[in-house]
């Protein structure tokens, strides 16, 4: 059967077998008693009651649906259990009790989420199809089509392998079902987390097995869904199986800090509700327990924990201009920690998560996050797409014309869906959407129109152009970045503004380099698409791109040219020293810029006259101008003409990383600067250096040729070539 679990009443740890986790203590407002699905399993064995009545077994059900939909019509859900227990009657679980308690429990977390009545008569149902002898076309006629349609896409997903040997074409089918409907995987996860719940009879490498493919799949699935309920539980009891020692010591730490007398998290609740009932702002000030993993996950961060770790502050107002008002009341009455601020209100997150994020600073120095949202975003960011209801019914004044549309479909199910058209085949599908699942942090950037662009963490200009343009990125050219010129391939971070720069050729190509600095499937799929299309253009470009990289190998053959341009060597190094831009006291002598320090206006400059009648000219701080009048050299007057054409050498520090020489001399080039030579010395501790001899059409051009290889990621120092005097 799909739902493969033991007792949920397990008396205590087993051989092998691990106990869910303890809850942090925490102040808590009164709740329903503790459910024993035991007496709902004897209460289903005694069969459906009237026909007129609810069974005694699903009054959970129905006290947690009504406290979110109080006049949610019932008679559905006491026509789904009837069905399902009757159904299910003689099937037993592992741990021996009745079946039915699976999808009694199941409902009830999503009752709990608040789900609505088609979603809980369909989690009633979830596994009839599959396990029994009723039919699709039999919930169709007594549920209707969205009851159907909901009990199909659950029954497939219980189908579907998601381990490594998952058969991609299955998964991809499975996923663009979910994406259709954002409550199957709802319901999916429920089923999850009440197996996970409930898994203590399983053998350990079974459960090892089950805790792995949750982490892997359905963790992540969940965090894009934004049901943080089920995500931060399932964390906790797949924690609990796959690092058990990890988790033991963590228990003991929350443990040990529940023991103490002193709790700085409710002190300084204390102390804002007392700041906000002198605001008279309505408030509900709560200390929110960090879970399991997110206790293991400050430890690691901070080390030793203190009492402020344990947990946070919720604030929870009723409009969302109060969330503003209680921050301006917290920073100006506490002291707060500005580089924890962020506003997630103004830009939610890609999975619908609203709230503002801030800290405040005890005079201990211990450090209180506090959240603060109004009451709908706090049932959103828990519930996720849970809290939509049924986001597919019609507005009264939009009759549906047949075609489902969900215009609140958190933004990664809607590319989902985008992604599964576009990929070449399943393969990449999946491989493409584990590495989606594998992003757990997100930023969001901004377009110069003041539109945003969610990303994940990593992502690149490249992945920007395919966000904002879907294929028309192809004829993307460059990127300014906070107003700089940047190259596709920089990595972007939060908060940064990107303008994209298209070119006018329909006709544009992506480059298979661009492959190497996409990090979102929409970017990757969009590319290898193309590719596939065009063998012949990408082959050209591959042929191109080994004859660019044989050329920077030669480039970076070339000797430094740090000596005296006097010394035929300088020549011999590829320096071809421009002459127009400078007088000399010697008419028709022969001008020549020295490659040492290469000078450009304004430097101030002398000369000296070198073999064969030439002059060569200096920066007067050149360390050279001193060994040659040292040697008695006579100096020969030389001054700035008219042209403004320069030529410079410059050097830059960076450390190693690939396509580094790529991404530099490309910044060089937007800029106007023609390289004149290159040299890239040998890596020494992950640092390489680069001397560039450039020619620039004005010198003026020089601050900002400086700045933009300064700006390229990894170069950390770019200055003009200083050399050392001989025997230093």
């Amino acid at each position: 059967m799909s739902a493969e679990a033991t007792n949920s009443v397990t008396p205590g740890p087993m051989p092998g077998a691990v106990s869910g986790p303890v809850t942090p203590a925490a102040p808590r407002r009164k709740s329903r008693p503790r459910i024993d699905l035991r007496r709902l399993g004897r209460a289903a064995l005694l069969g459906p009651a009237a026909r007129d009545r609810l069974p005694d077994a699903i009054s959970h059900v129905v006290d947690a649906h009504r406290a979110h939909h109080p006049d949610a019509d019932l008679d559905p859900l006491r026509r789904a259990y009837v069905l399902a227990e009757s159904s299910h009657r003689g099937q037993m679980r592992k741990s021996g009790e009745p079946y039915i308690t699976h999808p009694l429990a199941v409902t009830l977390i999503l009752a709990e989420l608040g789900a609505e009545t088609t979603t809980l008569t369909a989690s009633l149902l979830h596994d009839t199809v599959e396990d029994t002898d009723v039919t699709l076309d039999q919930v169709g006629e007594q549920f209707g089509e969205e009851v159907r349609y909901l009990v199909d896409g659950v029954t497939k997903l219980e189908k579907v392998d998601y381990g490594a040997a998952a058969e991609p074409e299955t998964f991809r089918k499975m996923l663009v079902a979910t994406g259709n409907d954002v409550r199957v995987m709802s319901i999916k996860l429920a089923d999850r987390l009440h197996n996970m719940r409930t898994l203590g009879v399983m053998r350990p490498e079974k459960q090892e097995r089950i805790a792995k493919v949750t982490r892997d799949v359905l963790i992540p699935l969940a965090e894009r869904l934004g049901v943080q309920a089920l995500k931060t539980e399932l964390e906790d009891l797949v924690f609990a199986i796959l690092r058990p020692e990890e988790y033991a010591h963590t228990r003991e730490l929350i443990v040990r800090n529940a023991a103490r007398a002193d709790d700085p998290l409710a002190e300084v609740a204390d102390e804002v509700r007392t700041v906000l009932r002198e605001a008279d702002i309505q408030a509900e000030v709560l200390i929110r327990p960090r879970h399991f993993v997110s206790v293991h996950r400050v430890s690691r961060k901070r080390g030793r924990l203190r009492g402020s770790d344990f947990g946070r502050l919720l604030v929870l107002v009723n409009e969302d201009a109060d969330c503003y008002g209680v921050l301006g009341e917290l920073h100006t009455c506490l002291t707060p920690v500005v580089s924890e601020f962020k506003d997630f209100i103004a830009v939610p997150k890609f999975n619908l998560y609203q709230s503002l994020h801030t800290a405040v600073a005890r005079e201990d120095g211990q450090v209180v996050e506090v959240l603060i949202r109004t009451h709908q975003m706090h049932k959103v960011a828990e519930a996720g797409v849970v809290a939509l209801g049924n986001p597919y019914a019609p507005a009264p004044d939009d009759p549906a014309d047949g075609e489902r549309v969900d215009p609140t479909r958190p933004g990664w199910l809607s590319r989902l869906l985008d992604w599964q058209e576009a990929a070449p085949d399943p393969d990449h599908f999946w491989s493409t959407l584990r590495e989606d699942l594998a992003q757990d942090r997100e930023i969001t950037v901004f377009r110069p129109d003041g539109g945003t662009i969610g990303l994940p963490e990593g992502a690149t200009c490249v992945d920007a152009a395919y966000a904002q343009y879907g294929e028309d990125a192809h004829a993307c050219i460059g990127a300014r970045v906070n107003g700089r010129l940047a190259t596709l391939s920089t990595v972007l971070k939060d908060g940064d503004t990107v303008q994209l720069l298209m070119g006018q050729d329909p006709a544009s190509e992506p480059s298979r380099e661009w492959l190497e600095h996409a990090h979102t499937p929409a970017a990757r799929i969009a590319i290898q698409r193309w590719l596939a299309a065009h063998p012949a253009q990408a082959e050209a470009q591959q042929t191109e791109a080994r004859e660019d990289r044989q050329g920077e190998e030669r480039a970076a053959a070339v000797r430094p040219a740090t000596t005296d341009a006097s010394d035929p060597a300088s020549e011999q190094a590829g320096v071809r020293p421009a002459t127009g831009n400078v007088l000399t006291d010697r008419p028709g002598a022969t001008v020549r810029l020295a490659g040492c320090c290469t000078p450009v206006r304004p430097d101030e400059i002398t000369g000296f006259a070198v073999r064969g009648g030439a002059v060569t000219v200096h920066r007067v701080e050149c360390a050279a101008v001193a060994r040659m009048k040292g040697a008695g050299r006579a100096e020969v007057g030389v001054r700035w003409g008219e042209g403004t054409e320069c030529r410079v050498t410059l050097v830059a520090e960076s450390f190693v990383r690939p396509h580094l020489l790529a991404d530099l001399t490309e910044a060089m080039a937007l800029e106007g600067a023609e390289i004149v030579s290159a040299t890239v010395e040998p890596p020494t501790q992950q640092q390489v250096r680069h001397t560039y001899t450039v020619q620039l059409p004005d010198a003026a051009h020089l601050p900002a040729l400086m700045r933009a290889m300064r700006n390229v990621a990894g170069v950390y120092d770019v200055t003009r070539a200083q050399p050392h005097p001989q025997g230093a």
